[in-house]
């Protein structure tokens, strides 16, 4: 009952009407010299019951309609297949340029469209995942807090179709990704999907507090990189000695941080949009555990069916009374 409410509560006052079938009846009587001469009749008593019932239940569903009955909202566990994920998007201006490393001509996608397309069927495709977004490019940029609306998960993808900012500061993207987890509730898996195409060095410091937090947060990490042609990749091993260092080959060296972290890290290259669905079909095939989240049930307007109900009671009111026997 708690889940219950009245928008005229002080409507439910006339409930009091409920005991006036109880006082009287709209029956005739009907005069006998002796009343001892008729036989029993328990057909005609319980008939006379019923529609005493059925008139305080009609009046009682009109009072409850008038007052606007309705059921709270209301918030129910539900156990699906999905996960809590972070969408971590490079806003840096290469995103802008095509796989190709150019302005995209003809019918030519850039990185970030191409994006905005595959990430989009991806979040369709899980109808019971919370999902955040979070963008980076110089600063860390709060989008989306973690959500089971699709519309406006869409929306917030769509959004990215704004011109790209600078360049890439993504220890700052990472630990505005992992804030999405704070203080909330481990039900299921916690992924941060990241999808740049490129990276920065990242300082000791910032090394260790992503360490603890990585940590502390139980996150699995994807990376899906969007290579550019020709550009070296995450796998890619210097042939000089000299370049192998953060400076020269910063994707490598992130992915070596990822591999470090003692976390379950898998990380796609993808060098063309055929390339990145593939990567974003394995993410969603690999993330199918089960998951337990609240599901949010709006309030529900209780009034119509108390008018429904209303209308039956006077249809049995109305059926029994034209069955009514009448004297000669």
């Amino acid at each position: 009952m708690s889940a219950l409410a009245f928008e005229t509560p002080w409507a439910l006052s006339g409930l009091l009407l409920v005991l006036l079938p109880l006082l009287r009846s709209n029956i005739p009587a009907t005069p006998y010299t002796w009343l001892a001469m008729l036989p029993a009749d328990p057909l005609s008593q319980w008939l006379m019951l019923l529609l005493r019932l059925l008139g305080m239940a009609a009046i009682a569903a009109l009072v409850l309609g008038l007052s606007g009955l309705y059921l709270k909202e209301q918030q129910v566990e539900r156990i699906g297949h999905g996960a809590h994920i972070v969408l971590l998007l490079d806003r840096s201006n290469s995103m802008d340029n095509s796989f190709a490393g150019k302005t995209p001509a003809g019918g030519e996608q850039s990185k970030a469209d191409a994006a905005r397309r595959l990430l989009g069927e991806f979040v369709d495709n899980r109808p019971h995942d919370l999902i955040g977004i979070a963008e980076y490019s110089t600063s860390p940029l709060f989008v989306m807090p973690l959500t089971e609306n699709k519309q406006a998960i869409h929306a917030a993808i769509d959004a990215t179709a704004l011109p790209a900012l600078a360049y890439t500061n993504i220890s700052k993207g990472l630990g505005m990704a992992l804030s999405f987890f704070d203080h909330q509730p481990v039900r299921g898996s916690r992924i941060v999907l990241l999808v740049s195409d490129g990276a920065a060095v990242i300082d000791p410091d910032s090394e260790a507090a992503l360490r603890t937090l990585f940590k502390q947060q139980q996150i699995r990490l994807y990376w899906l990189f969007l290579r550019t042609e020709n550009s070296p990749g995450i796998f890619a091993v210097p042939e000089d000695s000299r370049d192998d260092n953060a400076q020269t080959m910063p994707e490598l060296y992130l992915h070596r941080f990822f591999s470090s972290l003692n976390i379950p890290y898998q990380a796609y290259e993808a060098e063309n949009p055929t390339a990145m669905q593939k990567a974003i079909a394995d993410i969603d095939r690999l993330e199918q555990l089960p998951l337990h989240y609240l599901e949010t049930i709006p309030k529900q307007d209780l009034s119509a069916a108390c008018y429904r109900w209303l209308a039956v009671f006077i249809a049995c009111l109305l059926g029994l009374k034209l069955c009514e026997a009448r004297p000669a």
